[in-house]
């Protein structure tokens, strides 16, 4: 059974102070099949990454084999076809792997109901920030570090930063930090919340999750 609860966060400033803004978000979780439900939308997520492409060829596609080795009888050898049997070195693979696509299907409202859950879990780890979009016009990393240091923040643990939209400076300034990974509020997950040490959100991706995510 679902049941609301209310978090509720101030704002950090550029500096790392406790601004007078305040952001709070009414989430329905689930308190007893909770886990069962998150782990349903990972491995839904999982499985969604997969590409699919993986392919083998079987003995009607590997190139050549049309002409019979030898006759059938007289020769005392085996019975042989085709030079490209399964059998034969550089033949065809029998049940190889072919492309196919894969999906788990699960209900938006259930998907929103995992995600609310384990937001709210995750909910001593959570941070909101200044607009960080504004703070960061140029692409460098080393200012963003440097903004990054005034929220007592350490690189060497996985940090997840929801933006609004994600901008051109913003993302390459995080491209070549292996612990942060940028993502935009609509293209949330449970995975990414999941990995992540410490989340950071800014004031317009609080208003998109509320929006998208909670009713």
């Amino acid at each position: 059974m679902a049941v609301q609860k209310i978090i509720e966060y101030n704002s950090l400033d550029s500096n790392g102070q406790i601004s007078s803004d305040k952001y709070n978000f009414k989430l329905n979780i689930l308190e007893d099949s909770g886990n069962y439900l998150i782990h349903r939308d990972i491995l839904r997520h999982q499985i969604s990454q997969k590409q699919g492409t993986v392919s083998t060829k079987t003995r009607s596609e590997v190139r050549g084999g049309g002409k019979k080795p030898w006759q059938q009888k007289g020769t005392g050898r085996a019975r042989a076809g085709s030079s490209r049997s399964p059998l034969w070195k550089g033949g065809g693979v029998i049940f190889g792997p072919k492309p196919k696509t894969t999906s788990l299907k699960l209900n938006k409202k259930e998907r929103n109901l995992a995600l609310q859950t384990l937001f709210y879990n995750k909910r001593n780890n959570i941070s909101v920030i200044g607009e960080l979009e504004s703070l960061i016009t140029e692409p460098k990393t080393k200012v963003f570090c440097d903004i990054f240091k005034n929220y007592n923040l350490e690189l060497n643990q996985k940090i997840l930063l929801v933006v609004s939209k994600k901008t051109t400076p913003l993302k390459l300034s995080t491209q070549n930090l292996k612990n942060v990974e940028l993502i935009s509020a609509s293209n949330l997950n449970t995975l990414s919340l999941l990995k992540a040490k410490q989340i950071l959100l800014t004031p317009l991706a609080v208003n998109d999750i509320k929006e998208i995510y909670c009713d």
